[in-house]
């Protein structure tokens, strides 16, 4: 997997946890929609982005832009963690 395919994945998952919490976006998607996800400032990722999606166009079929404005940092749900310092054999 690559760079643009792992940050499309990330976005993915972090949308689909969106429309979970904010279910009518959800109900503005048609089915059988093509999703593009669109990242504000980053413009090699969406230009990769888009030939994705037309690489996957069907005549007739929906297509749908997401363009993420904002998104809060990633954080680590790891409370409490200890380093041990070793030699290597």
């Amino acid at each position: 997997m690559n760079v643009m395919e792992r940050k499309n994945t990330g976005l993915i998952k972090e949308f689909n946890t969106y429309i979970r919490e904010h279910p009518e976006f959800a109900d503005s998607i048609p089915n059988n929609a093509i999703v593009v996800m669109q990242l504000e400032g980053d413009e090699e990722f969406n230009k990769w982005s888009l030939k994705l999606a037309k690489s996957h166009a069907e005549n007739g079929r929906p297509v749908i832009y997401v363009r993420i404005k904002k998104m809060k940092p990633i954080r680590s749900r790891i409370e409490e963690l200890e380093l041990q310092q070793g030699v290597a054999y």
